[in-house]
């Protein structure tokens, strides 16, 4: 990875929402969710006042406007706090 995150700040990428519905509906892009589980594929190295709790590879939950987007190496990351982290999916 590129990006070497700062502080207690991940770089994430996020994981798709489904294209269908449970019933088998195809949605269109527009009816997507936004979404809000992504994977962790860097880590800052923490503060004095927050220990890194992530590392690269897990799979997590994140606020819905949490993060700046960037593209890098043609993939769309997102940088945020680790704060804005909400769960660590197993």
């Amino acid at each position: 990875m590129g990006i070497k995150p700062l502080g207690s700040r991940v770089v994430i990428k996020k994981i798709e929402a489904e294209e269908k519905t449970a019933s088998g509906i195809l949605l269109t892009s527009s009816a997507k969710e936004k979404p809000q589980m992504a994977e962790v594929v860097a880590v800052g190295p923490g503060t004095d006042d927050e220990k890194m709790e992530l590392k690269v590879g897990d799979k997590v939950i994140f606020s819905q406007y949490a993060g700046t987007d960037v593209k890098y190496g043609g993939e769309e990351l997102s940088i945020m706090s680790q704060r804005d982290i909400l769960a660590i999916v197993e």
